[in-house]
């Protein structure tokens, strides 16, 4: 849940006062433009932000009549990869449980840094950053984002080895560029999403992705290089990516430990060229 207050850098003082723990999303914008996050009794994550700074402003608000609004931002898909083995192995009361723990790990991640989870859908998650809200760093959040789910995911897949043997994982996809941002739908039901060449990019990526691999485009590199940041990425083969007329640059950002859930020959065929 995510709360607009009229004064953060006041309610900042306020919840120290309190001895509440949070987290702070620094924005380079200055700090009215922060994001503070702390969990309520039940464990739920709550965002506080200064009213005026996102999608809850009067200019979205007067979108939500069926508007949409184009920003420059970076787009997340993440999969889990064995679910369907895990749904077939483990009765749905079972499965429920995981689910929830999973997305709620992604959730409080892509929230930490200043992500907007927009769908959760079966065993995907769609996250966008720089939307609605434009930021330079957008790119560079989604990807750091990325690195701390691959992490904690693993360490998350390990206990559910051990506790009911399954082997999972998690797959990401991530692009950079322009995106449609509002919401799109019938007026009786409106759905405040993203939609563009970007979001199917991310999307197309994230399927290609091993479990514990981020696939990234090159827009999403250009923009790391534009910062001064370096990541140790693997250069794949130029991808020729399924609805696309041409195949992009792609980066592949792996994980300590990868697994392959794909059929035989489709892994063999990955493998030959990275």
């Amino acid at each position: 849940m995510a709360l607009a207050v009229q004064d953060i850098l006041k309610a900042r003082a306020e919840i120290e006062r309190l001895g509440i723990e949070y987290r702070a999303f620094e924005s380079p914008h200055g700090p009215q433009a922060d994001q503070l996050f702390l969990r309520d009794p039940a464990g739920n994550i709550i965002e506080l932000h200064q009213a005026g700074t996102c999608r809850c402003t009067p200019r979205t608000r007067s979108e939500a009549s069926g508007g949409y609004a184009s920003v420059e931002g970076a787009v997340m898909f993440a999969d889990m990869r064995g679910f369907t083995a895990l749904s077939e192995r483990l009765s749905p009361l079972e499965v429920v449980p995981l689910l929830n723990e999973y997305f709620a790990l992604l959730t409080a991640i892509t929230l930490e840094h200043g992500g907007t989870v927009f769908n959760l859908a079966g065993d995907g998650l769609m996250a966008g950053f720089g939307v609605p809200r434009e930021d330079a760093d957008a790119p560079r959040r989604a990807l750091d984002s990325a690195c701390e789910m691959l992490a904690r995911f693993s360490q998350m897949a390990g206990e559910w080895k051990m506790r009911l043997d399954i082997d999972t994982g998690i797959g990401i996809g991530i692009s950079a560029g322009e995106v449609i941002v509002g919401n799109v739908g019938a007026p009786s039901h409106m759905s405040y999403t993203l939609i563009g060449d970007t979001v199917n990019v991310a999307a197309r990526l994230s399927q290609r992705a091993r479990a514990g691999e981020a696939l990234f485009s090159s827009a999403v590199k250009r923009s790391l290089e534009a910062c001064g940041r370096h990541v140790a990425a693997v250069a794949l083969p130029a991808l020729q990516l399924r609805g696309r007329a041409a195949p992009i640059d792609t980066y592949c950002l792996p994980a300590d430990g990868r697994i392959d859930f794909r059929p035989a020959p489709v892994a063999q065929a990955a493998m030959s060229c990275r």
